[in-house]
């Protein structure tokens, strides 16, 4: 209700990355008080046996880890094979390479700016290059660029700039704010969105 375009749901098993968070029933038990678009991150490996979990969950995109899995085309191939777009991922030390010629396959590319497993880190400022030749990859193909990590009102129009048109947003949108006062919310993600456009 405050603004958001897309829902951002990170799915961590605790041996991928350092942290652990939503298993399928999670995800489908907050599906029907999500109206947006739900974009199911998976920072998990092994990735490809809970593909189909998360599609029936709800996922309107699954998004995986070049890095989870030694056959991503086999992955981006099953997320499409449950009906539900399909992203890639990149860590900050992840080369674009890793992506060159897989690219068909993609509705979007995921490029980290941070190590992933915990918000409120510092955003790794070499993303905004990645960003920048991650567009010139992508060509005239209908493909999303999304940020992941430290997006603030500062880093925002940095990033949006080299071309991102999706920025994910977690500290910077709850701080401040609760359950008791959402405008803050809303507030925070204008500010982060404000900051954007004016750089495109």
């Amino acid at each position: 209700d405050q603004g958001c375009d897309w829902v951002h749901v990170d799915v961590m098993d605790g041996h991928f990355v350092p942290n652990l968070t939503f298993g399928p029933p999670a995800v489908a038990a907050f599906r029907p008080h999500v109206k947006t678009f739900m974009d199911v991150h998976l920072m998990i490996a092994p990735v490809d046996p809970y593909i189909e979990a998360y599609a029936k969950a709800g996922a309107d995109m699954i998004t995986a880890h070049v890095e989870a899995g030694p056959h991503i085309h086999r992955t981006l191939q099953a997320i499409k094979a449950q009906g539900v777009k399909a992203g890639v991922s990149l860590n900050p030390g992840t080369p674009l390479s890793s992506i060159e010629y897989c690219m068909d396959l993609l509705d979007m590319v995921l490029i980290m700016t941070v190590n992933p497993g915990f918000g409120g880190q510092k955003f790794i400022h070499s993303g905004v290059e990645k960003t920048r030749k991650v567009r010139e990859m992508i060509g005239d193909r209908p493909i999303h660029i999304q940020i992941d990590g430290g997006v603030t009102p500062e880093t925002a129009p940095l990033v949006s700039a080299a071309g991102a048109d999706v920025l994910v947003a977690g500290s910077a949108v709850f701080n401040g704010g609760s359950v008791d006062t959402p405008e803050v919310y809303g507030a925070n993600i204008r500010a982060i969105r404000e900051a954007a456009e004016a750089a495109q």
